[in-house]
């Protein structure tokens, strides 16, 4: 089963994916669709504020990140990792849960990575927001930081996130029932 979706002009069928008996998801994967990445990142750069810096979590929005730096003219962005590097020094962690995850997880980000962005204007970066935990997980590391976090962007808000007034995003992505239908 598939889902049907025009996200920044560029139509895509995104496979249903079963969490239990009662809860589907669309997956939403942009890891080597360079026409769904460069569109997403020009139509997000169009509602962003301004900002110095961006930052995502690791892993499906890096290709996004970067494009959205290189559109922009920007020469760095931030990752946060889902594990600690041997290079990474002086790291801030916080805990992270996510729906498309099993158990608990965390995000550490790069003290070097938080100095720069100290005082500056950081807007958070992802694919899409479900619960939203990843992209608090995310915020918290930017304060930490001492970052002031200026927008939640994402490409896409899944089920209840897409009532959210604190992020922004291109379309509203259904939940579906066991049947793949989208759910109310």
């Amino acid at each position: 089963m598939t889902y049907e979706m025009t996200v920044a002009g560029v139509t895509r069928q995104l496979p249903l994916c079963p969490l239990n008996d009662d809860l589907m998801i669309a997956g939403f994967v942009i890891f080597g669709d360079v026409e769904l990445t460069c569109a997403c990142a020009k139509a997000l750069l169009e509602k962003a504020p301004e900002f110095d810096y961006m930052v995502a979590p690791e892993a499906k929005a890096i290709p996004l990140i970067h494009e959205m730096a290189r559109q922009s003219g920007r020469n760095d962005y931030f990752l946060v990792r889902k594990k600690q590097k041997a290079y990474m020094n002086g790291v801030f962690k916080v805990e992270d849960h996510s729906i498309t995850t099993e158990g608990t997880q965390y995000l550490y980000m790069d003290g070097a990575d938080a100095e720069k962005m100290r005082g500056k204007r950081v807007i958070v970066i992802d694919d899409v927001i479900s619960t939203g935990g990843s992209i608090a997980a995310v915020e918290e590391l930017v304060h930490q930081a001492g970052g002031v976090v200026v927008g939640k962007m994402a490409v896409l808000a899944e089920g209840p996130a897409a009532e959210r007034k604190d992020i922004i995003f291109l379309e509203k992505l259904p939940l579906f029932n066991g049947r793949g239908e989208p759910k109310e």
